[in-house]
């Protein structure tokens, strides 16, 4: 394994680069990682580091500590700001959300313990999601009197469905490992002490890709989603046509025939 590399302290995540992937770390394990905004101004300053680093071809997100991946929001800036009004405006100046989206790399996120409000929100702007069998999903803040603002009421129908968002949402109905699995809001379940391992196994299959081709696959995904069919189909030449023309496509067919394994060297996009 490469040694890792840490790239700036911070105080409330920690971010690291090893063998191609990103790492970062929810770090307030004290506070079960609830999101305050010293996260939210860190996360906006990795998350934008990544998006233009070129060495990063897969991301990993976690959290710090055995209880929980994201409990939340820090309800104690509500109380200590001037306003609720102006607490909620001032957590969401930056838009760490809208950074998420926009990350070329494929994101990971490998949760744990309670994965609530804020928690679920920022899964959900993750690309794929590993759960351990300890992991309980809840979105609590209509019983606050409030409503979720960082994309849950959009991201989350349009992962599990309507019906079963509603249930979370109004009836405050919680999801273990298991039912998250079977609706579709994670894609694999894995004992606790395997989390990491696994996650970092399908970042490594996704580093061994064509750097530039997982980037087109994902743009085409996430872009596609909003468009009808054929504006999507149309899309997908378009991509398609940028990558035939690179060094590397040439490369994986080659390595194809000849019965070896590619050497994918381009990082650059057309």
């Amino acid at each position: 394994m490469r040694p890792s590399q840490r790239i700036t302290e911070f105080q409330t995540i920690i971010y690291e680069k090893r063998g191609g992937i990103g790492y970062v770390t929810l770090n307030r394990p004290q506070v079960l990682n609830i999101y305050n905004v010293q996260m939210r101004d860190e996360l906006y300053q990795v998350l934008g580091a990544m998006r233009d680093d070129r060495e990063v071809v897969a991301v990993i997100l976690g959290g710090a500590g055995e209880r929980a991946f994201c409990a939340g929001a820090d309800l104690s800036e509500f109380l200590s700001a001037p306003s609720p009004a102006i607490a909620r405006q001032v957590r969401w100046e930056r838009d760490v959300w809208g950074l998420f989206l926009s990350l070329p790399q494929p994101v990971i996120a490998a949760v744990h313990g309670y994965v609530l409000g804020s928690g679920i929100e920022m899964a959900l702007c993750c690309d794929i999601r590993i759960a351990a069998e300890d992991a309980r999903f809840g979105l609590p803040e209509v019983s606050l009197g409030i409503i979720p603002a960082a994309g849950a009421t959009q991201t989350l129908p349009r992962t599990i469905g309507r019906a079963k968002s509603l249930e979370m949402l109004l009836v405050g109905r919680w999801l273990d490992a298991e039912e998250a699995l079977a609706a579709g809001l994670v894609n694999k379940v894995v004992p606790r002490k395997d989390l990491l391992d696994s996650a970092e196994a399908m970042a490594r299959k996704i580093a061994a890709l064509a750097p530039v081709a997982v980037r087109l696959a994902k743009e085409a995904i996430r872009r596609g989603s909003d468009m009808s069919l054929n504006e999507g189909l149309a899309l997908e030449r378009h991509l398609a046509g940028l990558l035939i023309e690179t060094q590397d496509a040439l490369e994986g067919v080659r390595a194809y025939v000849e019965g070896r394994s590619p050497n994918f060297q381009n990082r650059d996009c057309c």
